[in-house]
């Protein structure tokens, strides 16, 4: 398995403009983009897609995701493609779960009975595995990143048509505090792995305020006992999108007794030294 963080990054022709010079702009600017996540969560729902690009030891992988969520509650459920295989995949309360196909539950070993593979992401984490999989990826925390962004270095990028929505492009950075939510344990853990304490966003926001498109690049460092480090380095991209708000979204857990909880043999993939 080759470990992911979610993120991405962009570099348009929309460029040429510059941010503007008037500093009531400028901070109006700055409300709009901090106020993003919430007008956009005050949408209800959306379809979404998720594209994630990810390296390390040498290797990548790209899992493309459609779907819709839950902006409010943060559940979603989608289509994931990620190495010429599909999955069925939902997540709530970050937890996640996957429909993969019989060849990777066998390669897994998991019970024949059990077609639901159950992820918990925050125990991913305190594992020491640097968050989500390639294949496992919470939507919900990407777009969560938009809560941590702050009134500092909000750049005017230029304006772009995304899915026939004129939007405002901004650059952006989200606080690693904020996104941690209070925990210090999280804040710590995070600014570790990132190497930094605030987090580069594109943010695309169109003429009501709400996130269309929002991407990141980061660039992790996840615990591999004693792979070299440049081994160790996750490098990812992340583009989400929305578009069809109000459209119905609604998530339920698969049955108990079709599911199976491998966050175990995730983590154990994710930090054993070479996995990909």
């Amino acid at each position: 398995m080759l470990t992911v963080g979610l993120a991405g990054c962009s570099d348009g022709d929309d460029k040429k403009e510059g941010q503007p010079k008037d500093g009531r702009d400028k901070a109006s600017e700055s409300q709009t983009v901090r106020a993003a996540y919430r007008r956009t969560a005050e949408a209800d729902t959306a379809r979404m897609t998720l594209t994630t690009q990810a390296a390390a030891a040498g290797e990548s992988v790209t899992a493309r995701g459609d779907g819709v969520m839950d902006l409010e509650e943060g559940d979603s459920r989608m289509t994931l493609t990620a190495q010429g295989q599909k999955i069925e995949q939902r997540a709530l309360d970050g937890v996640v779960y996957q429909k993969a196909p019989a060849e990777q539950r066998s390669q897994l070993r998991l019970p024949p009975d059990k077609t639901w593979m159950k992820i918990d992401l925050a125990r991913l984490d305190s594992s020491g595995s640097g968050g989500a999989d390639g294949q496992v990826s919470d939507p919900a925390e990407s777009f969560g990143y938009a809560r941590g962004v702050t009134d500092r270095d909000v750049t005017r990028v230029g304006t772009d048509t995304i899915d026939g929505a004129r939007t405002t492009h901004y650059r952006v950075k989200a606080d690693v505090e904020a996104l941690a939510e209070g925990d210090p344990a999280r804040a710590k853990a995070l600014r570790e792995q990132l190497g930094t304490s605030s987090l580069p966003l594109d943010m695309w926001l169109d003429d009501q305020g709400r996130l269309r498109q929002q991407t990141v690049r980061l660039s992790l460092r996840p615990d591999s006992g004693d792979a070299p480090k440049q081994s160790r380095t996750v490098t990812s991209t992340t583009t989400l999108k929305f578009s069809d708000f109000g459209t119905e979204a609604d998530v339920e857990a698969p049955a108990a007794e079709d599911t199976v909880d491998v966050t175990g043999k995730v983590a154990q993939a994710t930090k054993s030294p070479g996995a990909a």
